[in-house]
């Protein structure tokens, strides 16, 4: 094989070269937690290896990337260079028909109710996000939710209000989740409860609100990825009719 010439083209991109031949690009993305995540799509396996080590030098730590848990020959190639698993992610598909997914007949806690999306106070929504995130972090992790690929301005978690409904209990916001429609599907991209508010029933409440809202719009299924330690969440969405098309490894190199 000819010499590769590795180029950081952009910020975020870089760009491997052989014989005035684009042969593999690398890619940056920064979540809005703070973790950088790398892409690389190679038209020859060899400079894989050449690429991710170029990116590597110049990027700082920790790094990190999702693999499909299938691809065993891509796994091998990260782990050669330093990563390792940091946590499993699985993707669910949930029907939106309540004939389908049983939520149809599914009750409000006492004392609570749903805005739909776009009515909340942009404010409270603020703050209920930015309560909800603390908790987690102060817990589990905010690693361990699902890896966000949205984008803002520095620590403003909530780019589009406009796609959030919200749960209120006696005047409080206590529970979000966020959907994006995307064509014919939607991704429920966060469902998350304040920590004092949990397993009352409000998390399946706004499964069913968002699920319904897609049905009546046209949608006919919505995607979603769960931690795998999270047993609430996969008990949720699997009893709402969801099944499992795959998942996905988070790597880490520290």
């Amino acid at each position: 094989m000819n010499t590769v010439t590795i180029t950081r083209v952009a910020t975020t991109q870089w760009e491997a070269v052989t014989d005035d031949r684009i042969v593999g690009r690398g890619d940056v993305s920064h979540r809005p937690d703070g973790r950088l995540f790398l892409s690389i799509d190679v038209w020859q396996d060899a400079v894989f290896d050449q690429l991710a080590t170029a990116m590597l030098a110049e990027l700082p730590k920790p790094l990190h990337t999702l693999v499909d848990e299938t691809d065993h020959a891509l796994t091998a190639r990260w782990a050669r260079l330093g990563f390792t698993v940091g946590r499993r992610e699985r993707e669910y598909v949930l029907p939106t028909d309540p004939r389908e997914n049983g939520l149809g007949a599914s009750h409000l806690p006492v004392g609570v109710t749903i805005l739909p999306a776009g009515e909340a106070d942009e404010s409270r929504l603020r703050a209920l996000d930015h309560a909800i995130r603390e908790e987690v972090e102060a817990t589990v992790g905010w690693h361990t939710m699902p890896a966000e690929m949205l984008r803002g301005p520095a620590g403003d978690t909530l780019v589009d209000p406009s796609k959030y409904a919200v749960a209120v209990r006696d005047g409080a916001y206590v529970g979000l989740v966020r959907v994006v429609p995307i064509r014919t599907r939607a991704r429920i991209g966060l469902l998350a409860i304040r920590a004092d508010q949990r397993r009352q029933g409000i998390g399946r409440a706004l499964l069913a609100h968002a699920l319904g809202a897609l049905h009546h719009a046209g949608i006919d299924s919505a995607w979603a990825e769960v931690d795998e330690s999270n047993a609430a969440a996969i008990a949720l969405v699997e009893g709402a009719g969801a099944r499992r098309p795959g998942g996905y490894l988070e790597l880490v190199r520290p």
